[in-house]
């Protein structure tokens, strides 16, 4: 294969499998706050969490990497639900400069916990043999965990489309995303929505973070770290926007990895640019609707 050719396809395939681990992180982040008008800033903290639990049940209890990743989503989004009631929901009236000290103060606190439980030197985990080699597409070998992960993010996106297009809580999850005073008036159960949601989301976030140990690493930072590219994700895509959280971790993450191809010193820069040029052109988001 011709030497630019190759390196177009490698950038396009490692921006399109960072782009899907973005996106599966990201979206309950779009979902929530869209949902609940609550500025979560302690999303990635459950990224983390779920990075943990899957590192906890691999090496101590010797569980499998995909049980693990299934035990990741379903422990962090139980313990999600309680949080939600007692720390969440006494300041969803409250202004957005207590929603940030709240959540940030969430943030450091998870820090400081997995910090005190896990150390702070990176974990690591054995993969399974079909994830560590490489798969032959005929014209180009590619790496087998990022081919695993790209696919995970196209069954996440089919599986929350049909979830939130072709079922009642979907339905009732759109309704009260585009006007919750109206759901509520029509007697849909939107306290009740903000805990399912929220414990999706947080599932969500946590499988992510068991995917991202072998693609971005783990270490307790890892809640801040990154907490950035995924408010960059929702902002561009459209809180509350399915369809745009996927787009724009897609576009995100190909623009990142190419800037990082192109410019290795430059960092995060691209993404970054292209998020102020992306929302310069469309203030809302790709697919948000214009707040009055």
């Amino acid at each position: 294969m011709n030497p630019v050719l190759n390196a177009a396809v490698s950038i396009l395939f490692d921006g399109l499998a960072y782009g899907m681990l973005l996106f599966i992180i990201s979206v309950g982040l779009s979902i929530t706050m869209g949902l609940m008008g609550f500025v979560n800033l302690a999303h990635g903290a459950f990224a983390m969490a779920g990075g943990y639990v899957t590192v906890s049940l691999m090496n101590l209890l010797g569980v499998p990497f995909l049980p693990a990743l299934g035990g990741a989503f379903v422990i962090v989004a139980a313990v999600s639900m309680p949080i939600e009631r007692l720390i969440y929901l006494p300041l969803y009236r409250a202004g957005e400069l207590d929603q940030v000290l709240l959540s940030i103060g969430v943030v450091f606190m998870a820090i400081a916990g997995a910090t005190f439980v896990w150390g702070s030197t990176p974990p690591s985990i054995r993969m399974p043999d079909f994830l560590t080699g490489q798969v032959d597409l005929g014209f180009k070998t590619f790496p087998a965990y990022r081919t695993f992960t790209i696919g995970v993010g196209m069954a996440m996106i089919l599986a929350l489309w049909l979830g939130f297009e072709r079922t009642i809580i979907g339905a009732k999850i759109r309704a009260a995303v585009d006007n919750r005073a109206m759901a509520q008036a029509v007697g849909i159960d939107v306290d009740r929505l903000f805990v399912v949601t929220f414990a999706l989301g947080s599932g969500l976030a946590a499988m992510g973070g068991g995917l991202a140990i072998e693609i971005v690493g783990l270490s307790p930072p890892f809640a801040i770290q990154y907490l950035v590219f995924f408010l960059i994700v929702v902002a561009v895509g459209g809180l509350g926007s399915i369809r745009g959280a996927f787009v724009a971790a897609i576009v995100l993450g190909i623009i990142d990895t190419a800037g990082k191809y192109l410019w290795p010193d430059g960092g995060a820069f691209f993404i970054y640019a292209a998020a102020v040029l992306l929302l310069l052109v469309k203030p809302w988001g790709l697919f948000g609707r214009e707040q009055t």
